[in-house]
């Protein structure tokens, strides 16, 4: 039986979903942060729940081959990344078979899971930062929170960020407003987007000045939130240096973004995944994007379908989505739907005839039941999801695929799967070196009748 807080020694024998290592002792099973499979160390445990302990790393007895130095100094104890202790090489790998568990053991699904696409850049990859700001001490602090805190931890450096991050924290430090909460920062094809997320409104021309030292084309912005939420952002806006946007242009689509657009924060990464599903859309067809945001994958899909339809919950990123239609002269090609998915998904299926495909990217909280539904009805020549979670992605491939079924609300398993779509291919594509995350492409395509 393991004692919260002694210290142990073990082998680990395999990898949490969180990348955590496995380590079975005195049976219990501990989950130890920075561990590599195959590695003797030494922990302390910090929580016991009958057999399932949690433990902190002391020292690694005998290292994996795959062990990385860490090149953040604060590694560890920011919550933003959990794998720069691992070889990029076995990153992928990692990834791959994180996808690979999560759709067996949650959605019975053992199709096999192809290699992960790699990142060009394994560092410096992020075209967005996030800073959490505060007074302490009669200091300004800027840094990342503690994994699962609200805890800022100091830095002067993000190495995923791009190499702008440091003259970035720096200018902040410097201003030091004991009103701003965070300031986040949005990279363009070397445009800079500012957005200072204040308590209250603040005069930036001291941070304005030093950031023209360092940045030739940026705009800025005050955001005020004074509540107490989660949240970044709150709904007063005030442009104070700029235009509060730029435009640019990507697969021929002309964008204009802003300080709350939404797009994937690495560049290269997102030119192989839109490009590997643009692969997937055939000239012809009636293109059905779920989820669509600010409409630059519709408008991509409308481009070379010659017909797509967007459904975007969020008003702000709906009519942004028909400010691009139209400046891109896609009336009569691209329609925008404002409305939640599961509610307007039949709709559009009654407006349109012919071959369809569906292109799907949801939040990390996935779809709607009534949504997988309607897609699984839908009679579309291809299903085209996309997904950021492995554990919501496996629950919805699996009714979509037929391995899982409700029962009286629940979900189970099973073992003689019915459905009109059967999975073509699984692909990971890495997003996010250096931490956990993975996006996944899974194509699947309509059975043919016997």
């Amino acid at each position: 039986m393991l004692h919260k807080n002694e210290i142990y020694e073990g082998l680990v024998s395999g990898l949490g979903s969180n990348g955590e290592g496995i380590v079975k002792i005195e049976g219990a099973t501990v989950f130890v942060p920075f561990c590599l499979i195959g590695e003797r160390v030494r922990f302390a445990v910090l929580k016991c729940s009958g057999n399932i302990a949690y433990g902190k790393l002391v020292c690694v007895l005998q290292p994996s081959a795959d062990r990385a130095a860490p090149r953040c100094p604060v590694f560890g104890k920011c919550g933003g990344c959990d794998l720069q202790h691992v070889k990029y090489p076995a990153q992928l790998e990692f990834k791959r078979g994180a996808v690979a568990n999560a759709l067996a053991k949650i959605g019975g699904i053992t199709f096999p899971v192809g290699a992960a696409v790699p990142c060009e850049r394994e560092y410096g990859y992020r075209n967005k930062l996030a800073l959490p700001v505060e007074a302490r001490g009669g200091e300004t602090v800027a840094g990342f929170y503690a994994p699962r805190s609200h805890r800022i931890v100091p830095t002067d450096d993000c190495y995923i960020q791009s190499d702008w991050a440091a003259e970035v924290i720096a200018a902040v430090k410097a201003f030091g407003s004991a009103a701003l909460r965070h300031i986040v920062v949005r990279e363009i094809k070397g445009a800079f987007i500012f957005a200072l997320v204040c308590r209250k409104i603040i005069d930036a021309s001291p941070l304005i000045e030093r950031l023209k030292e360092k940045f030739a084309k940026f705009t800025l912005l005050i955001n005020v939130n004074s509540s107490e939420g989660n949240a970044i952002f709150g709904d007063e806006w005030h442009t104070v240096y700029g235009d509060g946007f730029f435009g640019a242009e990507e697969f021929g689509i002309k964008y204009r973004a802003g300080a709350n657009t939404f797009l994937q924060v690495n560049d290269g990464m997102r030119a192989k995944l839109y490009s590997a599903v643009l692969d997937e859309a055939d000239a012809g067809v009636t293109a059905i994007d779920l989820y669509s945001g600010g409409g630059l994958l519709t408008a991509m899909l409308a481009k070379k379908c010659g017909c797509a339809y967007g459904i975007e919950v969020v008003r702000e990123a709906s009519l942004c989505a028909d400010e691009l239609k139209n400046s891109n002269g896609l009336s009569g090609k691209m329609f925008n739907v404002c409305g939640k998915v599961e509610e307007e998904i039949d709709k559009v299926f009654a407006r349109t005839d012919g071959r369809r495909i569906i292109v799907c990217d949801p939040p990390r909280k996935g779809m709607e039941r009534s949504a997988v539904k309607a897609i699984s009805r839908s009679g579309a020549d291809k299903i085209i999801l996309v997904s950021c979670n492995p554990a919501t992605l496996a629950r919805d491939l699996g009714l979509l695929v037929g391995t899982l079924q409700e029962c009286d609300g629940q979900l189970v398993k099973c073992a003689a799967p019915q459905s009109e779509y059967e999975i073509a291919s699984i692909t990971p594509f890495d997003m996010f070196p250096q931490t956990r995350h993975i996006e996944t492409l899974i194509c699947l395509k309509r059975k043919q009748p016997k």
